[in-house]
């Protein structure tokens, strides 16, 4: 059975961890691989590979190193089945979808990277002295990412286009979850030893990486409780952080919109990758004139959200990732029935093998329930019906978290007071609407740091300046 190995200055080596663990496919609840636990020995060899890389690789031209870029885009597309499979493995993902996130990564990837041609890295500003500002954008040197089990792929290539492409090395720590396609993604690397550098496991790697003296920058995607150490320690040492942490992002449907067409677009909203999204619809708040014929129709929509093998092109929802995973979202429904909620349909756990987990609608449900209050990332609808949109606006925005947000109505007004939401990314008729021209920063305990577009390379670098003034004229007579 395969062990995986670090991948540290262009060279795949063993860990220095006395500890293997086992990756467990989570539809069989077979071992299919083995992960080192990871080291601070492991971190210092990676950084060091980053640190020494750094200088050659930020003195290439931008356009060469968007060359090295796009070479390693086309590499990853033309293995997206593969990588699609191995998610499913390892994280439960049906192929099918797998391999059409993995093809949107990679082409959010190709559009970062070629933002770099016209980021202005170098900007000539003139001065009423009749001297001139010019700004250099500099990278930060070597950086840290660390990844999530929900999207290994797809979230890795997202946090490495505008960091590769401003001149900085990285060193990359995913989920001890989903190791599989990660390790296979850098497999595939085209880039010069020592700019990108990959180090398994689990805590004791991580902790160490986002410690470590040389790393300028961390780029994380998890949960609130890590995010919080990790700024604080961050901070502590003035080194930057980008957090992206929870979410329970609420969705208005507001009355005059179709509510069968709404439910199915909210199904797929709240199932989708088996509600295992930072930005899953978390909390429907529904206007009372078309309540009854909404929850109808999501009910019937639900229940074709059924299981199966991942590889048949018809399934849409797999397992959740571990046990774990799913005894927190079985315990959130638990919680909201005992509270008095009613489960329309879902929320037994199936008797079979794997973690699987139905997708479950509740009706009847308050903000005194788990399912309203606390991220549960798993395929689960809690429906409140409220009197008017100003309710639901209201209670939308009354969340700790802030990440995103998603209204449907027909009124203009109502689509311009959606704004006030307090959420990185608000989508008026269209969940994951938009392009790569989106800026956002997430808000509350859902994290920290501005990221799209520009941002993301403001981000990547520090910018500094130099004023030249016409020399002194002479003063001799």
């Amino acid at each position: 059975m395969k062990t995986l190995q670090n991948l540290i200055g262009g060279k795949w080596v063993d860990s220095h961890s006395v500890s293997l663990h086992d990756v467990v496919n989570p539809a069989t609840e077979e071992v299919i691989a083995h992960y080192p636990g990871g080291s601070a020995d492991d971190v210092d060899r990676a950084v060091e590979a980053a640190v020494e890389a750094q200088p050659g690789w930020a003195e290439l031209p931008v356009a060469e190193r968007v060359e090295y870029l796009t070479r390693w885009a086309a590499e990853i597309a033309e293995h997206a089945e593969e990588l699609a499979e191995l998610e499913c493995q390892e994280m439960g993902k049906p192929v099918a979808l797998g391999r059409t996130f993995i093809e949107g990564g990679v082409q959010g990837f190709r559009t970062a990277v070629h933002e770099a041609l016209t980021y202005p890295f170098v900007e000539t500003l003139p001065c009423a002295d009749g001297g001139g500002t010019t700004i250099l954008r500099h990278p930060l040197g070597a950086t840290a990412v660390i990844t999530p089990w929900n999207f290994p792929v797809p979230m890795v290539l997202g946090a490495l286009g505008p960091l590769l492409a401003s001149g900085n090395t990285v060193v990359v720590k995913p989920s001890e979850r989903s190791p599989l396609s990660t390790a296979r993604l850098f497999e595939l690397s085209t880039l010069p030893p020592g700019v990108v550098n990959l180090v398994l496991g689990d805590a004791r790697a991580g902790a160490p990486l986002v410690e470590h003296g040389q790393i300028r920058l961390v780029h994380f995607t998890g949960s609130v409780e890590a995010g919080r150490r990790i700024g604080a320690g961050t901070g502590g040492r003035l080194c930057r952080s980008i957090l992206e942490l929870g979410g329970k992002d609420p969705v208005i449907v507001d009355s005059g919109v179709d509510p069968v067409a709404t439910a199915a677009a909210i199904a797929f909203g709240a199932f989708v990758n088996t509600g295992q999204i930072c930005t899953s619809m978390e909390r429907v708040y529904v206007h009372q004139d078309i309540a009854e014929a909404f929850v109808d129709a999501l009910v019937d929509i639900a229940s074709t959200y059924t299981h199966g093998d991942g590889h048949d092109a018809e399934t849409v929802l797999g397992p959740l990732v571990d046990a774990r995973q799913r005894d927190i979202v079985h315990g959130h429904v638990t919680d909201a029935v005992e509270r008095g909620a009613r489960v329309r349909i879902g929320g037994v756990i199936p008797k079979r093998k794997g973690f699987f987990y139905p997708a479950t609608v509740l009706t009847d449900v308050d903000d005194s329930m788990l399912v309203m209050t606390e991220e549960t990332f798993g395929p689960l609808a809690p429906i409140v019906v409220v009197s008017s949109f100003g309710e639901a606006l209201e209670r939308a925005g009354s969340s700790r978290f802030a990440l995103g947000a998603t209204v449907y109505t027909h009124n203009p007004d109502h689509a311009a007071a959606a704004a006030g939401i307090p959420a990185g990314v608000t989508w008026i008729n269209q969940w994951q609407g938009g392009g790569p021209e989106r800026l956002y920063e997430p808000a509350g305990d859902s994290g920290m740091g501005a990221t799209g577009a520009r941002a993301a390379y403001d981000a990547a670098t520090r910018p500094a300046s130099i004023h030249t003034a016409p020399a002194p004229a002479s003063t001799r007579s």
